[in-house]
């Protein structure tokens, strides 16, 4: 056996031996350079799987914008990992599949999903446990007040959607018309988020809105006929209608119903609410006709800042248009990439304190409307404001607020 104390250091190293810091630099060179796992979890099959290969889109785009540009420089140059796994269709399915992720990857630092607010739910119970840091574009106010550590909320609540959205929806009707409407109907599924979505409205929005609901319909997702439902919204007289749907199967069975009982755009406004809304699949199977006009309360929409990602998007994926989904999974892998530079290790909890430190206005910053990114000490993101964009001649436009909005407003068109 050879005593590298009796060689020269040179020959040490000719000899494939070495000491000291010699010894360990190469060895933490490689153990920086190695792939960084975070996690997606989100609904790839069942009637929410539109929603999931849109937010899948935007991740593995940004996996790799990151690992182009040379990876986790604080780490050497690791790659990150995108791991994906599919919720399926119910928040057990998504439970089960937080649990698979865990006891299979226990090196992962990080996720984001599951878009379905029920989902979100349940996957969080189990990550919040294994300590994992966890990024939800989902709305219900529930996810973040649960007193959790490791839930960061990029969208805003549900609760706060509500205060925006009536008065916005009223103040736009008054401008375009001269006169302010007095009486809405509310068509919802009873999943997370429109549940917290009308919570508020029924508490207080409406009595400080100076509205009147005169319908208020609920069902259980998928919706199989909405004709009763319809029925009861035309005889209420409504001057708007709010739909609290969740997926592109029941805005198309809603949409075609309105249209056929007469209850176009002219006669009866409506607002949705919701990434889906505005999904390339949903013009598809509802048809330009029926949407034109229909207005969509949402997260988060592309402005000015990110016109080079929303392009690039377009080109890689030949969707139409870079759209809520895929913008909050683009950006919560951009969240991540910025906590691991800041972090300088690929530990979760590190992770998770850098994420809970940022308080930024560039980079990630860029992909929302009111350009920072802040997190308060319930998880929820610092200024976060609805967006509202609307279907017209065939196309999702932003018309608020001012910072990403391309078009003006228009009412019952």
């Amino acid at each position: 056996m050879t005593d590298v104390s009796t060689i020269g250091r040179r020959t040490a190293m000719g000899l494939g031996l070495a000491t000291g810091a010699a010894a360990i630099a190469p060895r933490r060179a490689r153990a920086q350079a190695r792939e960084v796992p975070i996690a997606m979890l989100v609904p790839l099959s069942g009637p929410w799987a539109r929603q999931g290969i849109l937010e899948q889109f935007g991740a593995r785009m940004a996996i790799d914008d990151v690992n182009n540009a040379g990876g986790i420089k604080a780490l050497g140059g690791a790659k990150l990992k995108l791991l994906e796994y599919d919720t399926q269709d119910s928040a057990e399915k998504a439970k089960d599949a937080a649990q698979r992720l865990l006891a299979q990857n226990a090196d992962v630092v990080g996720g984001f999903g599951c878009w379905l607010s029920t989902f979100t739910l349940a996957v969080t119970e189990v990550t919040e446990r294994a300590e994992l840091p966890w990024l939800t574009l989902s709305y219900s106010d529930a996810i973040t007040g649960r007193g959790f550590k490791y839930v960061f909320q990029s969208s805003p609540t549900a609760d706060a959607q509500a205060e925006e959205l009536l008065p916005s929806i009223a103040d736009l009707a008054e401008k375009s018309t001269g006169k302010r409407p007095t009486k809405v109907a509310f068509i919802g599924d009873n999943s997370a988020a429109p549940v917290s979505f009308m919570k508020a409205i029924r508490d207080h929005v409406l009595k400080n809105s100076n509205l009147t609901s005169v319908a208020d319909e609920v069902y259980t997702p998928p919706l199989a006929d909405a004709t009763t439902m319809v029925q009861r919204i035309r005889s209420a007289k409504a001057d708007f209608v709010v739909l609290q749907s969740t997926n592109v199967p029941d805005d198309k069975l809603l949409v075609d119903k309105f249209a056929e009982m007469g209850l176009s755009g002219t006669k009866l406004p409506k607002v949705g609410g919701g990434g889906h809304w505005c999904v390339p699949e949903l013009l598809k199977v509802a048809g330009a006709e029926n949407l034109e006009g229909v207005l969509v309360g949402l997260a988060n929409w592309p402005g000015k800042a990110v016109e080079d990602v929303s392009k690039r998007f377009i080109e890689r994926t030949k969707e139409p248009w870079f759209g809520h989904d895929s913008i909050f999974a683009y950006v919560h892998v951009m969240i991540l990439k910025e906590a691991l530079e800041r972090a300088g290790v690929a530990e979760r909890h590190k992770v998770a304190q850098a994420i809970r430190e940022l308080d930024v206005t560039d980079g990630p910053a860029r992909f929302f409307p009111d350009g920072r990114l802040k997190y308060d000490e319930k998880g929820r993101r610092v200024g976060a404001k609805l967006c509202i964009v609307q279907w017209q001649n065939g196309r999702p436009v932003a018309v608020g607020p001012s910072s990403i909005a391309s078009a003006q407003a228009k009412w019952g068109v």
